[in-house]
């Protein structure tokens, strides 16, 4: 795996570096086509490093790992989603700002709070 702040992850690695993580995770839905991923990723970089050993950030290409896409119910890039416990809390479809997110992360139960941007789990 790559030392960057933000790794990307695939199908073998999703399991234990998202449901199994001892810390929460952000996990950002990207394709190398997409001018608004481009723009997210040094916003989830800068996350990622003032998060260190606190939260972790992941990223997945929705179109080399179509399984991971379709099991999280993802419609667009790029889309976060937040996991604290193995379990989805909250998402957000699309770009956004650092302060937006770190609200979605203080507000969805990153450690505790009802939950911005909340949307159920795909069925």
């Amino acid at each position: 795996m790559s030392t960057k702040a933000v790794r990307e992850i695939d199908e073998a690695s999703f399991d234990a570096e998202v449901l199994e993580a001892g810390v929460p995770v952000l996990v950002e839905l990207t394709a190398q086509w997409c001018p608004p991923c481009r723009a997210l990723a040094p916003i989830l970089h800068k996350l990622a490093e003032e998060g260190a050993g606190r939260l972790k950030v992941v990223a997945v290409d929705g179109d080399r790992c179509p399984a991971i896409a379709r099991r999280l119910g993802i419609r667009a890039f790029p889309t976060v989603v937040a996991f604290a416990g193995g379990k989805e809390v909250a998402r957000h479809v699309g770009l956004t700002t650092k302060d937006k997110l770190l609200r979605l992360i203080e507000g969805s139960g990153l450690p505790g709070g009802a939950g911005r941007d909340r949307a159920p789990s795909p069925p």
